[in-house]
């Protein structure tokens, strides 16, 4: 499938701290465990190579996983002694914490404030450039990170991982609903771990089925793929090659692809409705009751 257009940018102000970035994606999760590292790194190497510029966030910074996928032990520098040059692999950019330790083995213990300024220097302080999308693989839960996104840059929307079992979906409604009550749009759900297939061909559902879909319908958002379990996509992590880059002929690599291209579809949707609304509108126009309000409606 060649490159598709992605419609309107999202929406920049003028204190937008990556104004050069075209769309921002968040890829999140309730819980922890389900793959959503993986799901960032190989959707990012996926959008790269359907020639998109993509830049990847690792906003994790309790438990960076970024370094490792991407065999990355570089550090960062500064050209100009102000901002800071992102790392790049397979085309990439890529910014993490795990770049600036010493130890890789090392503990980040740092509390909120410490840890949303980092996230802030992140996004202000890196020279991403010019992107058509950044991706931030967001630590689990609904904490602080993803508030302070949400009030630091406009966000084109969210992508959600979860894996089939109750324990997992429970988790991730919850993730949802932060969405809703901080105003960012789901995008779609990427269902990991679907299933197993052995040496004889025959398919194990290991942690169940249906928990992708009823993801997207209590999102009401599409459920843009569903990945299996597959040994290699562990091996060449391990390894610092992500799936889409060392296997992109293979089964999870073209999964990975069909994914990048639903999100790319879902994005230009959004900003197209978007930009469709126009600003909006103040009413004030006389109730029924014969009161006078100021509701904004679009």
């Amino acid at each position: 499938m060649t490159r598709q257009a992605i419609g309107a940018s999202r929406a920049i102000t003028s204190d937008d701290p990556i104004a050069g970035v075209k769309h921002v994606v968040l890829v999140i999760s309730g819980k922890g465990g389900v793959g959503k590292s993986t799901a960032a790194t190989n959707l990012s190497m996926a959008l790269g190579r359907r020639g998109y510029r993509t830049g990847l966030l690792d906003a994790d910074i309790y438990g960076p996983s970024i370094p490792t996928m991407f065999g990355v032990t570089s550090r960062p520098f500064s050209t100009d002694g102000k901002s800071i040059e992102p790392l790049e692999r397979f085309g990439i950019k890529l910014m993490s914490i795990g770049f600036l330790l010493d130890d890789p083995k090392s503990a980040v213990i740092w509390r909120g404030p410490m840890l949303n300024g980092a996230l802030q220097q992140f996004l202000k302080d890196v020279n991403w450039g010019k992107l058509d999308f950044l991706v931030i693989d967001l630590p689990p839960g609904t904490g602080d990170v993803a508030l302070t996104l949400s009030q630091r840059a406009s966000v084109s929307g969210a992508v959600v991982i979860t894996t089939p079992q109750q324990v997992a979906t429970d988790d991730v409604y919850k993730s949802i609903s932060m969405c809703k009550k901080v105003n960012i749009p789901v995008l779609g759900v990427i269902e990991n771990m679907s299933w197993f297939v052995d040496t004889a061909g025959v398919k194990h559902e290991l942690f169940g089925s249906g928990g992708g879909q009823a993801v997207a319908d209590f999102a009401h958002a599409p459920l843009l793929g569903q990945v299996p379990i597959d040994q290699s996509v562990r091996e060449w992590g391990d390894k610092g090659t992500p799936i889409v880059q060392s296997m992109p002929d293979g089964a999870i690599a073209s999964a990975f692809m069909e994914i990048a291209d639903k999100l790319v579809q879902a994005v230009s949707e959004r900003a197209d409705q978007v930009e469709s609304a126009g600003p909006p509108v103040i009413d004030r126009g006389e109730k029924p009751d014969g009161k006078r309000r100021l509701p904004v409606t679009r």
